[in-house]
């Protein structure tokens, strides 16, 4: 009876321990409600951008990936962001996905424009570049070597 006890003792300090490092992580990585404008953007592709990914601006983050989904219309990649309401975006301010490096993730990168109009809740930003095929463009670059050699 007394190894069961001490059993049940150390398996809510582990839980304790565990439900504090979530509450910590949680605190630390901004995951909580966001506040803010939600906007959109339609992309060509995509690739390695995931809901929850950053939304940057001269490589500080302004906001976060809410949700993404398929315009079945055209066919494109439909990205729905949540932006501080501290930045007060132009109408004609563009977004492309960038690459952290070779081996990091996906982020948002948007380019304020220069118009006087701000984006509203709801906009929609509507220059965009999707994301680049690396490994598409590092195998044209040796096929188009080898070509030039024969």
């Amino acid at each position: 009876m007394e190894n069961s006890f001490v059993e049940t003792l150390v398996g809510a300090i582990v839980v304790a321990i565990a439900g504090a490092f979530m509450a910590y992580g949680y605190s630390v990585t901004d995951a909580g409600r966001i506040q803010g404008i939600e906007v959109q953007a339609e992309f060509d592709r995509i690739d390695g951008l995931a809901s929850g990914s950053d939304v940057r601006m001269s490589g500080i983050k302004i906001g976060t990936v809410t949700a993404q989904y398929l315009n079945t219309q055209n066919y494109y990649a439909v990205v729905k962001m949540s932006l501080s309401d501290e930045i007060a975006l132009p109408v004609d301010s563009s977004a492309k996905i960038t690459s952290e490096g070779l081996l990091g993730g996906n982020y948002v990168s948007i380019t304020p424009g220069g118009s006087e109009e701000m984006l509203e809740n709801g906009g929609e930003i509507q220059f965009t570049q999707g994301s680049v095929d690396l490994i598409g463009l590092v195998g044209q670059a040796i096929f188009s070597a080898q070509s030039d050699s024969e």
